[in-house]
This record gives structure tokens, C-alpha cells and sequence, in this order.
């Protein structure tokens, strides 16, 4: 299976060319990438920083794209093993003309993806997407041997990422270190293994590793909902943790367990990082469509304006930007601090949130316990071939008293909750994403709208 979407070039590994991610499939994409650089760039030779997670595919998938990249004429910048948020760090800080996260993100094993970062080190636009996807489908020309491109090799980037997240000005490492707390990571055996206990041994917390090893074959099923975290949260009670640390293979996802084992929720990791900066820098926050309601109630407590956007790092950033929020983000676990800069960090996530939890004086649970309570129940059906626009309008002709939002997929609110119905950016399914005030209610109420959905599917 091949995805292209707003969050990269996504696909399982093997099989036949154009559908998944073959080596035929990843030259064709790092050129049309390597000639939108350089007429965005207006130079010759651009430079990109790229680096991957550890899955298995990594170093074949890296191989062929560093490769088509120099026969384009690009010089390469390899962080080697690395995260997605370092790699955005990089860009900039090593003054390159873009790069690329070599990632499948929360996908399983068998997937890979290739995420394209522009010269802020963010995610490309839509258009400039489109221009990438336009030149990957015509035959390009390579350079000559005296103009081809050369790769030189780069450390010491995950250390940087950690030192930049400690000197935030509202990162407070001293405090951390005098709470002594410990806590509990898994990283489901990719890169987080590495940066995860670098960054919480220099905020002087003990750590316990669970699946900390980036063998790159996944321990658990990678997406960090609480069915896959059973490990962790059986480790933080064992080991008398304070809390639990889950990160995904390219650490721009971040979820808690609390001191008991219970889920912190990963939609509440934002909220509560959000709560934190909004104390202390008041202003707006924005996050996408599908994220909890608790993120607007705490942003009007705290007298700012909350945005919702749609699905997806860049609509989020170009929200931040467009309303100078000081926090913004998503639903799956993912802070965008855009004083650091405007990607998901779990790095930068985890210095915040720990900050925040040893000034509160309180334990997890008792934190949680702050915050407005909504529960988000997470189903999804198969992609049809065909009738999907025309079953979502019958879906809003049957509800007119909900209050209805089309910016992506559609999205019902209703006083006791909502339902939001959306396409995936990075699978072929119908994400159906429910909110109410118990898990019962949230799963009830998204059952109802998906039952109702396929009824419509199947008389199209």
C-alpha cells in the first residue's frame, strides 16, 4: 500500500512497484523532492538533513534515498539513527535547505514513509507538496559526475535536542532534579530508546527502560493507546514509579501513565502542557478538529482564544501562526512549543510536562483529576472505492440540529459530546473519533454515527 499525503510518502515495504514503498518508489519521490528543492532554493546543489527510526526497513529505504538525493546533484546532511523533531531542529540549525525523517511514525513494522521537511525544518505546505508529487511523475535529469552530490555524516544531533529542551526558559531541570522522580519509558525499541533516557537522566530523574533497545522490531504494536502499554504501566507500579513515558518510534507522539498505572490519556498530554504554558505566557492555543473539548475550556480559563484546525501537523502550525498561540498541537500526543519550534516534540513534551507536574506539588493521578473530564472513544471502518462524499451529506441531512463542521471530514457537535468522521492522511480508513463524558457514552455515540455511516455506504 502507497499513501501521499499531507504527512509524507507512506507505504508497507516489498511488493510491486507503485503500490508500497519500493526502491522504484522512493527514487521517484526523493527526485521530485530534489527538484522542487532547488527551484524553491534557486540553488545548484541544496543541502538536506535527513534521518530515520530505527525500524528494520531504515537503512535500505536511507540507502536509495541518499543516493537518488547526490545523482540530483543534493548534499546530504545523515544524522544516521534520530527523531523526527531533531531532524526539524537540525534543518535550521545546520542552516540546510530542507530534509527528510526517514519514519512511518505510529505505523507497524512492515510500513516506512518518507516525511519532507521544508527550510524551517517543518512540514511542506500543500502546494509545495503537490509541486513535489508533480515533478515525482515526470521523468527528471541527473547530474553529471562532476556535479553530483556528497553526504557527510553528522552526531551529536540528539544531544543538542536534549540541551535545547533543558534551556527552555520555562523548563525548570533544577527543580526536577531536587523531586528525584523516577520514571518509567518505553519506546517501543526505536529511537526514543536513546533520547527518551538522555533527556530525563539530565533533568536528574532515574529511569526504568522498557523496550528501550532500537532493534526496530517493535515490541508492541507502536501507536501509544493504553492496550499496547500494558508493560509500562505494570513497570510503574512495580518499580514504585512516579510516572510512565510512552513515545512513539519517531518521538513526536508523547502519552503518561500515572504513579497507580492508570492512562493519563495522551488526548490530555497537551492539556496539561498547555496549562502549564498558559500560566505563564498567557495567549492562544490551537489543535486539530479531532482533539478534546478540555483544551478550549482550559485555554478560556486562562483568558486566551482556542483554534481548531484540521487534521495534521501543517494545518496546526499555520493555525499557531495565524493566531500567535503560544501552544498548540494534537489529540494524539503531539506539542507543538513554538518557542522551540513548530513541530511535535516529545522532547520538548516531556521537559515541559515535568516542569509542570514537580510545581504542582501533586501526584498524576491527582493532576488529571484537575482537568475538565472527557473520554475519546477511537473506532474506524474500511475506506470504501466510492461513495464516501455522498454517505457523509446524507449523514448531515440526518442531523440538523447537530452543529456541523466541514473543514475536514465532518465533525458533529452536540451538547453531550462529538463525533468527527475523516479520510486518514496515513491509512486507508475512515477515522470515526467520539467525545463525551464517559467511555461508555463516547463509544455509544461513535457507534451510533459508524453504524449510521455504513448504512448509507452500502446504498451507494
Amino acid at each position: 500500500m502507497l499513501i501521499t499525503s499531507i504527512s509524507g510518502i507512506r507505504g508497507t515495504i516489498g511488493g510491486i512497484a507503485g503500490q508500497g514503498l519500493t526502491p522504484p518508489d522512493v527514487v521517484r519521490f526523493a527526485s521530485g523532492y530534489a527538484k522542487w528543492l532547488k527551484d524553491s532554493s534557486g540553488k545548484t546543489q541544496p543541502t538536506v538533513v535527513v534521518g530515520r527510526d530505527a525500524r528494520m526497513s531504515g537503512m535500505m529505504v536511507r540507502d536509495c534515498l541518499v543516493g537518488t538525493l547526490n545523482a540530483m546533484g543534493v548534499h546530504v546532511l545523515d544524522l544516521g539513527l534520530s527523531t523526527t523533531p531533531t531532524v526539524e531542529l537540525a534543518v535550521p540549525g545546520e542552516q540546510a535547505d530542507g530534509g527528510i525523517v526517514l519514519t512511518a511514525s505510529h505505523n507497524p513494522k512492515q510500513w516506512n514513509a518518507m516525511k519532507l521537511l521544508d527550510a524551517h525544518g517543518e512540514f511542506l505546505s500543500s502546494e509545495n507538496g503537490e509541486k513535489v508529487l508533480k515533478w515525482a511523475s515526470m521523468a527528471l535529469e541527473y547530474t553529471e559526475i562532476d556535479a553530483i552530490g556528497r553526504t557527510d555524516h553528522r552526531e551529536g544531533w540528539m544531544e543538542r535536542h536534549v540541551a535545547h529542551a533543558t534551556e527552555l526558559a520555562l523548563v525548570d531541570v533544577e527543580a526536577v532534579r531536587k523531586r528525584g522522580l523516577r520514571v518509567a519509558v518505553d519506546a517501543v525499541n526505536s529511537s526514543g530508546g536513546i533520547i527518551m533516557p538522555m533527556l530525563l537522566e539530565a533533568m536528574g530523574c532515574e529511569v526504568i527502560r522498557i523496550h528501550c533497545d532500537p532493534t526496530g522490531d517493535f515490541a508492541h504494536n507502536p501507536e501509544p493507546l493504553p492496550n499496547h502499554l500494558v508493560d509500562l504501566r505494570e513497570a510503574v507500579v512495580a518499580h514504585g514509579c512516579h510516572l510512565g513515558i510512552s513515545v512513539d518510534p519517531d518521538v513526536d507522539r508523547l502519552a503518561f501513565v500515572s504513579e497507580d498505572g492508570s492512562w493519563f490519556g495522551e488526548e490530555y498530554t497537551l492539556v496539561a502542557v498547555a496549562d502549564f504554558v498558559l500560566q505563564h505566557t498567557p495567549g492562544n492555543t490551537v489543535s486539530n478538529m479531532s482533539s478534546t473539548r478540555a483544551l478550549r475550556q482550559i485555554t478560556e480559563k486562562h483568558g486566551g482564544q482556542y483554534l481548531a484546525s484540521a487534521v495534521g501537523e501543517v494545518n496546526v502550525v499555520e493555525g499557531i501562526r495565524t493566531t500567535n498561540a503560544v501552544i498548540g498541537g494534537e489529540g494524539n500526543g503531539g506539542v507543538i512549543y513554538p518557542a522551540s519550534h513548530c513541530g511535535r516534540d516529545a522532547v520538548v513534551g516531556s521537559a515541559l510536562f515535568l516542569t509542570h507536574l514537580v510545581a504542582s506539588g501533586k501526584t498524576m493521578s491527582e493532576l488529571r483529576r484537575d482537568y475538565p473530564q472527557w473520554v475519546i472513544s477511537k473506532d474506524k471502518l474500511e475506506l470504501p472505492d466510492s461513495g464516501v462524499e455522498e454517505a457523509l451529506a446524507q449523514l448531515v441531512a440526518a442531523h440538523p440540529d447537530a452543529e456541523v463542521n466541514t473543514l475536514d471530514g465532518v465533525k458533529f457537535d452536540l451538547p453531550e459530546g462529538w463525533v468527527h468522521l475523516r479520510q486518514s492522511n496515513t491509512e486507508a480508513i475512515i477515522r470515526v473519533y467520539a467525545e463525551a463524558e464517559t467511555s461508555e457514552a463516547a463509544v455509544s455515540l461513535g457507534g451510533a454515527f459508524k453504524a449510521e455511516l455504513q448504512s448509507y455506504l452500502a446504498d451507494c
